[in-house]
């Protein structure tokens, strides 16, 4: 009976697990969808500051994402980035930031 409920237990945390594995993955998904569209609302021509914090933005937004799949065993990145399509300049910026900003979007805005 003792070992039932152990490994009942176990079943119900390792479920648990999977399901905020799982909802973590959405979570940064619509962030990494959300900083791909504040970059491409973004025009080239707007000012290169603007731009470039887009651009780190995306990339770290696409770090987190291609982290968090492999958490959870989907290891093909390369597909997950045709799908969601990560421009070339996100991909090579993809890595931590040393301080995240949200107004980069209203930046650009402003300067169009």
């Amino acid at each position: 009976m003792t070992m039932n409920l152990v490994h009942s237990g176990y079943e119900a945390l390792q479920y648990e697990l999977v399901q905020e594995k799982a909802s973590a993955l959405g979570r940064l998904g619509r962030r990494l969808e959300g900083a791909l569209a504040a970059l491409a609302a973004c025009p080239r021509t707007a000012d290169r500051d603007i731009r470039d914090g887009l651009v780190a933005q995306a990339g770290y937004a696409l770090w987190l994402f291609v982290v968090q799949s492999e958490a959870c065993g989907l290891n093909d990145s390369m597909r997950m980035m045709r799908a969601y399509g990560v421009p070339r300049e996100v991909y090579v910026r993809m890595g931590p930031l040393q301080s995240p900003r949200s107004d980069l979007l209203q930046d650009c805005e402003h300067a169009l």
